[in-house]
C-alpha cells in the first residue's frame, strides 16, 4: 500500500478570519491591494547601513504603542507584537469577540523561525557593551520562541492549547496544519494560527549574507526580489505576521460567519537530504504536494493556482519549478510568488502566503509575480502570473513553503460554499 492510498481525506475547515502585518501594509486590505498591484516593498534600511546587504522589506508605520499598548510595547519582542496585532485583526474579521467567547475552547498556534531574536541580539550587544547590570530582566520572557503563542493567548484570553511550531521558513504553514489537527481531534472549537518573525537584524542579515542567500542588488533594492527570473540572485529578508482563524465548516455555517475559503488539505514532508540545500529533484516537496492533493480528495488536474515558495534564490526556484513541471505536465496551473512584493518574511511566510491564497480563491484573482522580466531555462514551463492580476476560475489553490532542515509544507484551499459575502 502506498502512502497516498492510505491518506484519509480531511474534513473541510473554514477560514473565517484573516489578519496580516506585512511590508505591503498594516492589515489585510492594505496587503492584498499592494500585492495585487505588484509593487515591490524592498528599500534601503538605515539599521543595516554599512553591512554587505543594506536593504530589506520592513512593515511600514508600525507603532507598537498603538497596536499592543505602551506597557507591552517595551515588554514584548517585535515578532510577538506583530503576532498579537495580526491575531486581533483576524479574530475581529471572523466576527468573534474574546470578551464573550469560551476561551477554554480556543487554541493558539504560532510558528516562528527565530522567536524573539531582535530582543536576544540587542540584549547580548548591551551585555558586551555595558555589562550585565544593563541587561533587561524581561529578556528571557521576550525572546523565548513560545512567547508569540503564549502572549497572543493572554491577549485574547484563549485558554485552550497554545503551541509553538518551528520549521524554519515553513513555520507559519506548519502552525496551520497543527491547528487543523487540534480542530479535527476536538481539542478546540476555534483555532487562531499563523506565523511571525522579525529577523531584519544586523546579525541575521549578516549571517544570511555570508551564506550567499541574499540578493546583493543594493543599487536597486526594489528590483532585488525577482522569483523565477533568470537574473535572480537571492532573497530579500522581510518581517511580518500572518494569522488565520480556523473553524469547523459546520460550526462556521451555524453561526453564519463569513468564510474566505475552505482549508481542505495539507501535506508535510522532509527532504532528509541537506540542512540548507533543497533536494536536487525536489522529492520532499513533490511528496508534500501529493499528500495535500490526496487529503483534499483531488488530483493535479483540479488545481488552478499555486502560491509558490518562490524565494528568488537560484537553487530553490529551479528545484520548485522542476517539481511543478513534472507534477502538472501539459496543464500547468497559474503560479505566483508574492515574495516579489513582500520579500521573504521567514517563519511568517507560510501563513502570509496561505492567507493570500485564501483571498485568491475568495476573489478569484491571482496576484502577479513582481519583478519577473526574463525567463530562465531552469524555471521555464510555468504559467507564471506577470504584469497584473489574472482573473480566472480557481477551484482549488495550493500554497507551498519550504525551510532549512528540509521541511516542506503544502496547504490546499477551495472557494467557500457559503453564500455569505466576505468583508471585502
Amino acid at each position: 500500500m502506498t502512502g497516498h492510498a492510505a491518506t484519509r481525506r480531511t474534513e473541510p475547515l473554514a477560514v473565517t478570519g484573516i489578519g496580516l502585518v506585512t511590508p505591503a501594509g498594516l492589515g489585510t486590505r492594505a496587503t492584498w491591494d499592494r500585492v495585487c498591484a505588484g509593487v515591490p516593498t524592498a528599500a534601503a534600511d538605515p539599521e543595516l547601513a554599512g553591512l554587505p546587504v543594506p536593504f530589506s522589506c520592513r512593515v511600514p508605520g508600525f507603532d507598537p504603542r498603538v497596536h499592543v499598548g505602551v506597557r507591552q510595547a517595551w515588554r514584548l519582542d517585535r515578532a510577538t507584537q506583530f503576532a498579537i496585532t495580526a491575531a486581533r485583526e483576524a479574530v475581529a474579521d471572523a466576527g468573534l469577540d474574546p470578551l464573550s467567547w469560551d476561551g477554554r475552547r480556543v487554541a493558539v498556534v504560532m510558528g516562528s523561525a527565530a522567536g524573539g531574536v531582535t530582543t536576544y541580539e540587542s540584549q547580548h550587544s548591551r551585555l558586551l557593551r555595558t555589562g550585565p547590570r544593563s541587561v533587561s530582566p524581561l529578556t528571557l520572557p521576550a525572546f523565548l520562541p513560545n512567547m508569540a503563542a503564549g502572549q497572543t493567548a493572554i491577549a485574547l484570553d484563549a485558554r485552550g492549547p497554545a503551541l509553538h511550531t518551528s520549521t524554519a521558513c515553513a513555520s507559519g504553514a506548519t502552525a496551520l496544519i497543527v491547528a487543523a489537527m487540534l480542530l479535527r481531534e476536538g481539542a478546540c472549537d476555534i483555532a487562531v494560527a499563523g506565523g511571525t518573525d522579525a529577523m531584519v537584524t544586523p546579525l541575521c542579515v549578516t549571517a544570511f549574507s555570508q551564506m550567499g542567500a541574499l540578493s546583493g542588488r543594493a543599487a536597486e533594492p526594489a528590483a532585488a526580489s525577482r522569483p523565477f527570473d533568470a537574473d535572480r540572485d537571492g532573497f530579500v529578508i522581510a518581517e511580518g505576521a500572518g494569522v488565520l482563524v480556523l473553524e469547523r465548516a459546520g460550526q462556521a455555517a451555524a453561526r453564519r460567519a463569513p468564510v474566505h475559503a475552505l482549508f481542505v488539505g495539507h501535506g508535510s514532508t522532509t527532504d532528509a537530504h541537506d540542512p540548507v540545500a533543497p533536494h536536487p529533484e525536489g522529492r520532499g516537496l513533490r511528496e508534500a504536494f501529493l499528500r495535500a492533493l490526496a487529503t483534499a480528495g483531488a488530483g493535479p488536474a483540479d488545481v488552478d493556482h499555486i502560491n509558490a515558495h518562490g524565494t528568488s534564490t537560484p537553487l530553490n526556484d529551479a528545484r520548485e519549478a522542476g517539481v511543478l513541471r513534472r507534477l502538472f505536465g501539459a496543464r500547468p496551473p497559474t503560479v505566483t510568488s508574492t515574495k516579489g512584493v513582500i520579500g521573504h518574511p521567514m517563519g511568517a511566510a507560510g501563513s502570509i502566503e496561505a492567507a493570500l491564497t485564501a483571498l485568491t480563491v475568495s476573489h478569484q484573482l491571482a496576484p502577479p509575480t513582481a519583478n519577473f522580466r526574463r525567463p530562465d531555462s531552469g524555471t521555464g514551463g510555468l504559467d507564471l502570473v506577470t504584469g497584473g492580476v489574472h482573473k480566472h476560475p480557481v477551484r482549488l489553490a495550493l500554497s507551498a513553503s519550504a525551510g532549512f532542515g528540509g521541511h516542506n509544507t503544502v496547504l490546499a484551499f477551495r472557494p467557500p460554499e457559503s453564500s455569505i459575502p466576505v468583508p471585502f
